[in-house]
């Protein structure tokens, strides 16, 4: 692993122009606006994939030409030890460093909250494994890096599934909530030096988590939210820039669900 090199990232108030951010799940629909809008901002995207491959290399080239920073596709199944280690090892290799890095990848599966049966353990663990475990492993990986360079900001994106018992399953529910509790924990074990974030987005469009769902609980979602509509991409892929930026804001979560959930 190359040294880390330094750059305007250590200074008092974050400039984000030239900051490395690693985003999972950054070929999804809101991963690709989280890597827009850093890559607006001027950092480097290292856009990681499960299986999208060509995907993935699409979002690089589209970050590459209108923004022109540094970005590249990595694949990585973040269930793996293993394969975390080597992602890290390579976005170094090809960066020089990890400043930024946000944990968007996730699954899910709808099974009725009802249907116990139906919610079989096999799909419990691979839910709680890619949407707890996985953040918590990429976590791990990047924590020593971001100690050593003694800046680090950490985005981790929830649902409102986990301030309330709803969404596309109770595995879904559980691995969300975890996720928000993982956050504020990581902020204690983390600070001073590294700010962990959260944010839980409600009903999403042009998402695959969006396409997963019933009808029922898409026309549910709208009609219960104050504004009588969607959550939008961009306005979570806003925050996740401000927390990035931010100094004096760590262990939160912060709801963007067009008015559903009053944490």
């Amino acid at each position: 692993m190359r040294p880390l090199k330094t750059h305007s990232f250590r200074s008092k108030k974050i400039d984000l122009n030239g900051a490395v951010a690693l985003v999972t799940g950054g070929n999804g629909g809101l991963g690709q606006r989280i890597c827009h809008a850093l890559a607006k901002e001027g950092a480097h995207v290292a856009v990681m994939y499960a299986q999208s491959r060509d995907q993935a290399e699409g979002v690089v080239r589209d970050l590459t030409s209108r923004y022109q920073t540094n970005a590249a596709a990595f694949g990585c199944d973040i269930t793996d030890g293993a394969g975390v280690t080597r992602l890290i090892d390579d976005v170094v290799a090809r960066f020089g460093r990890i400043d930024i890095l946000v944990n968007d990848a996730a699954y899910n599966h709808a099974v009725r909250f009802q249907d116990l049966d139906g919610l079989t353990m096999e799909l419990w663990d691979k839910i709680i494994a890619v949407n707890l475990t996985g953040p918590m492993r990429m976590i791990k990986a990047v924590a020593p890096l971001m100690k050593a360079q003694q800046r680090g900001r950490i985005v981790n994106i929830s649902s409102i599934s986990g301030v309330g018992p709803t969404g596309s399953s109770i595995a879904y529910a559980v691995s969300k909530a975890g996720l928000n509790h993982l956050t504020r924990c990581m902020a204690v074990a983390l600070a001073p030096d590294v700010l962990v974030n959260c944010v839980a987005p409600g009903l999403l469009e042009g998402t695959r988590a969006t396409a997963n769902l019933r009808q029922e609980q898409i026309d549910n979602s709208n009609a219960t939210a104050l504004l009588k509509r969607a959550a939008d991409k961009d306005d979570c892929a806003d925050m996740v820039v401000t927390m990035c930026r931010t100094e004096t804001m760590t262990g939160q979560t912060a709801v963007i669900d067009a008015g559903r959930y009053f944490p």
